[in-house]
């Protein structure tokens, strides 16, 4: 039950051909492509118009998310510094209790 038992090898059924011989392949020069045809020049795209409330949304999209951003990395550096806060008082009590034994 505990003997590892190992895979036999599983013999080819049906006659085996032998392998084929590969010739090498001639690289013959091709005739040159001809010169592509000419493209259709796309005419420029007119630039964006950007109307005074459309520009005062953009800016307070911005500062909003600025602002969250902002407000979620402070509480993630609060969070260390609480974190490492504790550590320390939690050190320094456990080395002042075991000084007094």
């Amino acid at each position: 039950m505990f003997r590892p038992k190992v895979p036999t090898m599983p013999q080819p059924t049906g006659p085996v051909a032998p392998p084929a011989v590969v010739e090498p392949n001639i690289i013959t020069p091709g005739t040159p492509a001809p010169p592509p045809a000419p493209v259709a020049p796309v005419p420029p795209r007119s630039a964006v118009r950007l109307t005074p409330g459309t520009a005062l949304a953009l800016v307070g999209g911005g500062t909003a998310v600025v602002l969250v951003v902002g407000a979620v990395l402070v509480s993630l550096l609060l969070a260390v510094a609480l974190t490492a806060t504790s550590v320390a008082v939690c050190a320094v009590v456990i080395r002042s209790v075991l000084t007094r034994r």
